[in-house]
C-alpha cells in the first residue's frame, strides 16, 4: 500500500509496547493508529527541562535511557537575566552533569536549539525527534518526523527512549512557480497560514513540495517547518533531496535512512499555490493568519526590530538584513536587535563583515537568545510599542505588554522597515 513520509517514518519506529521488540521490517501504519514508538532524540530548553527532570524523577529512574540522546540547551533566558532563569539553569546544568549528557550546551557553546542542533549535525533525515517546545518542528526540514510534547512525555521519553503517538493524517502543500526577488520561506509560510489558518493543519503532517520548495535553500525550507505548528501541524516534513544532502554531509558523517513518499499515498487535503504571484509578506497583530502583502501594509509606523530567532537567526537570514541596512542608517525612532542564531552563525557573520554592517547602521548585536520572541528579555514591549519581527508568534503580548504589537515577517522586510521606521518593502528602501 502506498503510504506518506510520516506514515514510513513512525513504521520504521514502532515498537511493540510489551516487548520492546522493534516491529517487523514491513510494519505499516494508518491516520488515526495509536502506536508507540522509538525516538532518536529528546530535546528539552531551560524553560521545559526543569519541568521534565522534575516529572523524570518521580519515575523512580536513575539513569537516561541514552546520554547521547538526550540534549538540553540553554538558550530562552540566557545569560540568565533574573533570579529564577538563573535557578532553572542551575537544575538542568546539574542534572545534565550527573547524567554525562555530552550534548548540554550553556552559555558560550549554545545556540538557539532548533538552529544548533541541525548545525551540530545532531539531527538527521528519516529519524523521529521529540522536543518539548512546540517548534521541534523545524528538523522535518531534514525529512525528520520531529514533533513538540509536553514535557511530562519528555520526561518518560527521557527513561524509556519510546512514546505513544496517534499517527496523524497528511496535507500535502505544493508550491508552483519561481519565487520573486526578497521572497523566501517566510514569506511562502506566511502566505500559507494566511490563506488555511491556525487551525488548518491541525494534528496533520504538513509534506512541503514543488518547483518552488525544490529551489529554496535549507535555511528557508527550516523557516517554513518551523511555522507548521502555527498553522495546527504535528510535522512539516521536506523530502530529502541533493540541497537536503549536501547540508547534512557539510554538518554529520554519521549514517541515516531517507524515507520517501508513495507517489499514490493518499493525502486528506492537497493545496496548490502559485508562489510567483507571492510578494514580501507580513502578519498583522495578533495571529500569524493575519496575513497582507507588504505593499498592501499600509503606514504603520514602528519602535522596534527584531531579526533572529529559530525561525529566521541562520547566516542566509542575517545575509539578507545586512544587504538592506549596509551604508544606510536604523531610523531614529527604532531599535533595531540583531541576534544570531548560533555561535557559528556568530562567527561567521564576524568573518564576513556583517557585524560590522549591522552596528554601523545603529543596530545592536545580541549573543544567540530566544531572549525577546517570548517577552524574556533582550527587547520587552512597552505599552502601545509596535515591533516587525522574525520570529513566529504575534499573539497578544507575545513580546511584552498586552497592548503591545507584534508584526511578523522575513529578514528582507524586517531590515527594511528598520531603515525607514515603518512597515516597508526592501524595494522603497533600495529606491
Amino acid at each position: 500500500m502506498a503510504h506518506t513520509l510520516a506514515e514510513k517514518i513512525i513504521a520504521a519506529h514502532m515498537v511493540d509496547a510489551d516487548t520492546g521488540a522493534a516491529s517487523p521490517q514491513d510494519a505499516e501504519v494508518w491516520p488515526g493508529d495509536l502506536v508507540e514508538v522509538r525516538v532518536d532524540l529528546v530535546l528539552s530548553n531551560d524553560i521545559t527541562a526543569p519541568i521534565a527532570i522534575r516529572e523524570f524523577q518521580k519515575l523512580g529512574v536513575d539513569r537516561v535511557f541514552d546520554p547521547h540522546k538526550v540534549v538540553m540547551v540553554a538558550d530562552h533566558f540566557v545569560p540568565n537575566k533574573d533570579i529564577k532563569s538563573a535557578e532553572q539553569c542551575l537544575l538542568m546544568r546539574q542534572f545534565a552533569r550527573a547524567q554525562g549528557l555530552p550534548h548540554y550546551f550553556d552559555v558560550g557553546r549554545m545556540g538557539i536549539e532548533h538552529v544548533l542542533l541541525p548545525e551540530q549535525g545532531l539531527v538527521m533525515p528519516g529519524e523521529i525527534v521529540v522536543g518539548a517546545d512546540s517548534h521541534t518542528c523545524t528538523y522535518g526540514a531534514l525529512g525528520t518526523f520531529a514533533t513538540g510534547m509536553g514535557s511530562t512525555d519528555i520526561a518518560v521519553a527521557m527513561a524509556t527512549g519510546r512514546i505513544w503517538m496517534r499517527v496523524p493524517d497528511t496535507m500535502r502543500i505544493v508550491y508552483q512557480g519561481q519565487l520573486r526577488p526578497w521572497v523566501g520561506g517566510k514569506d511562502l509560510i506566511l502566505h500559507t497560514i494566511g490563506r488555511i489558518g491556525v487551525s488548518g493543519a491541525l494534528y496533520k503532517a504538513i509534506e512541503f513540495s514543488g518547483p518552488a520548495i525544490d529551489a529554496l535553500p535549507m535555511s528557508g525550507r527550516f523557516t517554513m517547518a518551523n511555522m507548521a505548528v502555527e498553522a495546527g501541524a504535528k510535522a512539516g516534513l521536506f523530502a530529502v533531496d541533493d540541497v537536503t544532502r549536501a547540508y547534512v554531509q557539510r554538518h554529520s558523517s554519521r549514517l541515516y535512512r531517507a524515507y520517501e513518499a508513495d507517489d499514490q499515498a493518499a493525502c486528506v487535503q492537497e493545496v496548490c499555490i502559485d508562489a510567483s504571484l507571492i510578494e514580501p509578506q507580513v502578519a498583522f497583530p495578533h495571529l500569524p493568519q493575519n496575513v497582507r502583502s507588504v505593499s498592501q501594509a499600509g503606514d504603520v509606523g514602528i519602535d522596534q526590530v527584531v531579526i533572529g530567532s529559530c525561525t529566521n537567526g541562520r547566516l542566509d537570514d542575517l545575509r539578507i538584513a545586512a544587504q538592506l541596512l549596509r551604508g544606510r542608517q536604523v531610523h531614529a525612532d527604532v531599535r533595531c536587535i540583531i541576534i544570531p542564531g548560533s555561535q557559528q552563525v556568530y562567527l561567521d557573520s564576524l568573518d564576513e563583515g556583517l557585524i560590522r554592517d549591522f552596528v554601523q547602521a545603529g543596530a545592536v548585536v545580541s549573543t544567540p537568545t530566544c531572549g525577546p520572541c517570548l517577552g524574556g528579555h533582550m527587547g520587552v514591549l512597552a505599552a502601545g510599542e509596535r515591533a516587525v519581527s522574525t520570529t513566529n508568534r504575534n499573539f497578544r503580548g507575545r513580546m511584552g505588554h498586552p497592548e503591545s504589537e507584534v508584526y511578523l515577517a522575513g529578514p528582507a522586510v524586517a531590515a527594511a522597515s528598520a531603515v525607514a521606521g515603518r512597515i516597508s518593502g526592501p524595494e522603497e528602501v533600495l529606491l
